[in-house]
Parts: structure tokens; sequence; C-alpha cells
């Protein structure tokens, strides 16, 4: 099992950078052995995945409007998950949720339908 809970959201201007963490404190070892993703809606939208992490860490996975710009990482030690973001632009307006999978990896990482633990989402606002 396992109970998410965002942070890191808020509003910035187009170029500027965010961090968001992801941590569960009431299942210690939730980040430690799950698969683990950075998911996204923005109004009107379908949910999209932004990147993704397997249980051990070394297999990160990012969607191609996330490459270059956003990486994914996680301190098993704080059993949290990170996204550092940067080059926001407006198009990154959304709500961005973290979500886990008690598996080492999955077969397709940016899949929403594969992740059966959500946390409740944190709001990044872009502007131009």
């Amino acid at each position: 099992q396992a109970q998410l809970v965002e942070s890191g959201g808020g509003s910035v201007q187009a170029g500027g950078s965010l961090r968001l963490s992801c941590a569960d404190s009431t299942y210690p070892d939730t980040i430690s052995t799950n698969s683990l993703g950075w998911f996204r809606q923005a109004p009107g939208k379908e949910r999209e995945g932004v990147a993704a992490l397997n249980a051990g860490g070394e297999r990160p996975t990012y969607a191609d409007s996330a490459k270059g710009r956003f990486t994914i990482s996680k301190d098993n030690t704080k059993n949290t998950l990170y996204l550092q973001m940067n080059s926001l632009q407006p198009e990154d307006t959304a709500v961005y949720y973290c979500a886990a999978r008690s598996l080492q990896w999955v077969t397709y990482p940016l899949r929403h339908s594969e992740y059966y633990y959500w946390g409740q989402g944190t709001q990044v606002t872009v502007s131009s």
C-alpha cells in the first residue's frame, strides 16, 4: 500500500524552475520498493505521463516534452520522490500527480493505467 502526498507546486514565470516532491509518511518503504511516476493533467486534457522511475532507480523514462528539462529522482532514506522542472513553459501548466505500483518495473512507465496508488496532486502554473 501507499499514501502519497505531493508538494512544491506553485506559480512561476516562463523559464523558471520548480521542484516537486512526493512523500509517503505512512508506509516507510513505498519509494524504495515501488515503480514510480509523475503525471500531469491540464484542464480539458487527458492525464499524461511526464517521467517515471523503476524501483531500483536506474531506469528513468521521460516524455518527449520533458526530456532535457525535467529530472526524476528519489531519496529512499527520506521516502520521497522528486521532479526537478527547469525551463518551464506555459504549456507545462497542469495539476501534477505522483503515482506508484509495487513492482520493480512496469511495462509502460508513462501509462497511467500501470499505477495503482496516486497522490492528490499539486498545481503548477507557468505564466508567459
